[in-house]
């Protein structure tokens, strides 16, 4: 799923391609994707675009006074293409496009909005104000922003009796960190991520938020200036724990281990993180009986 650093570096790669240009057609495509039907898609068009931003994971494009607000959720991704199809595309095929955008000049430049697999949870917004977004309505603070400070974010943790990687995945109560960087994070931190939040004392908390801030920072800069297409890549190549279950940690050389869950996966490093203690893993537990 793009986090933050991706989105973040999507925004402005399509800020450089569509700001000052005007849109000629959108496409919507996947019923499943158009979660607003006012005003319609077909608004956009003819409307030149003023700025790409973002909220949280959430794509925000404005054109005109309106916005097409994308969320990619897990499997959802954009593809900039410079000579698309002068032919429409067809509604209701069984390929992975959901949505296409294309520019009044120049002709054929545009983009696709895609999703692979089968559980449809992309999500696209036409609006006149994010706000109107439920799920920008209710994010936390962003962890990049100018006002997150270590005294914000030691108030979040303040009376939190869930576990780390709950709360920093809880879009709630801090915006654009997903299971990946949660992970990253968390071996940055050299902290358990089954470590309850409200008993972090002062000093973990403080080391806490500058290991938030250094990753998603760090990630943010590796990928600026990359075109939409390499963002994936270069996101895989810069994680040290995540998705690398059973390779040696990068930092001591131990082993990367993972905890699974129904629709996710953990991966930590129990000599950086738990002081080489295995945390439990009660699916696997149940598969092996």
């Amino acid at each position: 799923m793009p986090e933050l650093p991706e989105v973040e570096a999507l925004s402005a790669f399509l800020d450089d391609q569509l700001v000052g240009r005007t849109v000629a057609r959108v496409f919507p495509l996947a019923v499943s994707a158009l979660k607003t039907y006012a005003p319609p898609l077909t608004d956009l068009e003819g409307r030149t675009v003023e700025a790409v931003g973002r909220h949280g994971k959430f794509l925000d494009i404005t054109a005109g006074g309106l916005h097409l607000v994308v969320h990619l959720a897990r499997a959802g991704w954009l593809r900039w293409r410079e000579n698309l199809p002068a032919e429409p595309p067809r509604p209701g095929g069984k390929g992975p496009l959901a949505l296409r955008l294309t520019l009044a000049e120049p002709a054929g430049a545009g983009f696709d909005l895609t999703e692979a697999g089968t559980q449809k949870r992309l999500a696209v917004y036409c609006v006149h104000d994010p706000a109107e977004v439920p799920g920008i309505a209710r994010l936390g603070p962003d962890p990049l922003g100018p006002d997150f400070t270590p005294e914000v974010f030691a108030a979040l943790l303040r009376g939190e009796r869930r576990r780390l990687k709950g709360v920093l995945r809880d879009q709630g109560v801090i915006a654009g960190v997903g299971n990946a960087y949660s992970d990253e994070v968390l071996h940055a931190a050299r902290m358990s991520p089954y470590k309850l939040a409200a008993s972090l004392s002062d000093e973990e908390a403080a080391r806490l938020y500058e290991a938030l801030g250094a990753t998603l920072r760090e990630a943010v800069e590796r990928s600026r200036g990359l075109a939409a297409g390499l963002l994936k890549a270069e996101k895989k190549s810069g994680l040290r724990v995540h998705g690398r279950a059973g390779q040696a940690c990068p930092v001591c050389g131990d082993t990367v281990r993972e905890v699974s869950f129904s629709d996710s996966a953990l991966q930590y490093c129990p000599t950086c993180q738990t002081g080489g203690k295995l945390l439990a893993d009660r699916r696997m537990s149940r598969l092996l009986k």
